[in-house]
């Protein structure tokens, strides 16, 4: 049921409910007793309004709760007054609305009991018994009321239903973020739960995984040293640990999961005996101390999953409008110019329309080259640098431009939202190389070293010359790579043209520029 009808219905029957019964009552006795009374009753109401604004506090105060203190209070004014039992039939009408008949059945119980108890505390059980019993009923009945409108609010259009779950999420995200003190970060959180591993264990490398695929892939890692100490080999037997979510102690390597979603894994410093350590009771007190940031770092790989799904699902959408539409429409304005250009009433009006006729090839051909750039995507892939090969490709194939693409990859992958981000740099670079630097020539070169990476695109073009005010690549590629935590650098090179330079560190570890890659390659297209 959507939240904003379930907000107006409750507020209605609270409203109607309490105003009505305060007529009464203040009609048949203005006693202090009843004041107080009232005035309580208008308080739990509220707070029951108040639950249904806010999720979480609706966690606490659910409508057996609101019954609860309403019966109480109902039951020791009934020596005053029989009219504020009226008030027992709102619990049950929300609670239906809200959770069905279970709720249903929950609030009246709760009413009834403490309904009874406020008599027999007040002595006024044998006066009142029937009164209680009739307005438990009318509860019960408006309750049957409720549950029939839940059910028929709830049917909506098939198409409409997920916006307006979405809607609902959504709201409760935003109104939940205020309360994430730790914020979304991916790297800054496993950076925490990586410092909280070295201070308990002494180790000279550390990395973190999270689920990718059929594996897992690196978020961060530190060591000691500078090198890269965890090579393909931990990665294997990290791997192996996640799948059997086993804690793992071999020699110096260790792996072990923190929460649902991560894994820690290591290489004891050389210095310590790893006989001579606990290590397997140490990974057990940690596994427990870590487990709120476990918690926090999931949200915040959820969080980058929901933006990156909803961006590429913005541009399919977009990708879709630009074929369909001004690519079709423009292309018709070019058969319209061939048949005026078949029977020209001059020569130069002959020569105009050739010319115009070639601007809309050109025109047409730069909108199906941004729809390539809009639909392509890292998931279509088996790593990044065939992403970008093949992107690389497609643009050849449409511009004749060669770009020379290498490849420096280990097998391990990147996190899927730093693929994503580094390969739309690399795309939006060979783009402006084509299209505003006019280069006969780019060079593209592409390094992973999961969780490292980086990503140079170079041509032999005009050079940065005057931004533009209307030109916003640059701006986005900046913004794409302080997503994932990168540094991109522009500036021009000893050809003239433009070097574009995106790069993701490892944070205290640097790759080794000495390490040899397992499979490096040159695509020349």
């Amino acid at each position: 049921m959507r939240a904003r009808q379930l907000f107006k219905l409750t507020a209605s029957a609270r409203g109607f409910v309490l105003g009505s019964v305060a007529v009464g009552a203040l009609f048949a006795s203005r006693d202090t007793v009843t004041l107080i009374c009232l005035l309580m009753l208008a308080i739990f109401f509220g707070l029951g309004q108040y639950a249904a604004w806010r999720p979480r506090f609706g966690v606490t105060y659910t409508p057996a709760v609101e019954a609860s203190f309403v019966g109480l209070v109902a039951g020791l004014a009934l020596e005053s007054t029989e009219l504020l039992l009226g008030a027992l039939t709102v619990a049950p009408f929300v609670a239906a609305l809200q959770y069905g008949l279970r709720g249903l059945a929950a609030a009246a119980s709760a009413g009834l009991l403490t309904v009874l108890v406020g008599s027999v505390f007040a002595d006024s059980f044998a006066q009142g018994a029937q009164a209680m019993l009739t307005w438990t009923v009318a509860g019960i009945g408006l309750g049957l009321i409720a549950e029939f409108l839940r059910g028929t609010l709830g049917r909506v259009p098939t198409e409409v239903a997920p916006y307006l779950a979405a809607q609902e999420l959504l709201r409760e995200l935003i109104s939940l973020s205020s309360g994430l003190s730790s914020g979304l970060d991916v790297n800054t959180l496993g950076g925490e739960i990586l410092s909280a591993v070295r201070d308990e264990i002494p180790a000279d490398a550390l990395a973190l995984y999270v689920p990718g695929g059929d594996s897992v892939v690196p978020v961060i890692s530190k060591s000691s040293s500078g090198e890269e100490l965890l090579g393909p080999e931990e990665h294997r037997m990290t791997s192996e640990a996640w799948l059997r979510s086993d804690v793992v102690v071999l020699d110096r390597f260790f792996a072990f999961r923190v929460g649902d979603r991560a894994m820690v894994s290591g290489l004891l410093s050389d210095r310590v005996d790893p006989h001579g350590l606990d290590l397997p009771g140490t990974i057990g007190g940690l596994r427990a101390s870590l487990e709120v940031r476990s918690v926090q770092l999931d949200t915040a790989l959820l969080f980058a999953r929901f933006r990156d799904t909803a961006t590429a699902d913005e541009r399919q959408r977009l990708a879709r409008e630009m074929h369909d539409g001004v690519a079709q429409d423009i292309a018709s304005l070019g058969y319209l110019v061939d048949a005026l250009a078949a029977k020209p009433a001059t020569e130069k009006q002959a020569e105009q329309f050739g010319v115009l006729r070639t601007r809309i090839t050109n025109i047409v051909a730069e909108v199906r080259r941004s729809v390539l750039t809009l639909r392509t995507s890292i998931g279509e892939n088996e790593s990044l640098g065939a992403a970008i090969g093949s992107v690389a490709r497609h643009l050849n194939e449409r511009s004749g431009v060669p770009i020379q693409v290498t490849l420096d990859e280990h097998p391990g992958r990147l996190r899927e939202e730093v693929e994503a981000e580094l390969f739309r740099i690399a795309q939006e670079a060979m783009n402006n190389a084509i299209k505003h630097a006019h280069a006969s020539v780019i060079d593209v070169h592409c390094r992973v070293r999961a969780p490292a990476a980086s990503v140079t695109v170079s041509d032999d073009g005009r050079g940065l010359g005057q931004a533009r005010s209307d030109s916003y690549g640059l701006r986005i590629m900046r913004e794409r790579a302080s997503l994932v935590g990168g540094r991109l650098s522009i500036s021009e090179n000893e050809r003239g043209g433009v070097t574009v330079h995106v790069e993701i560190a490892d944070h205290e570890a640097s790759p080794s520029p000495s390490t040899t890659p397992t499979s490096p390659a040159t695509l020349g297209t």
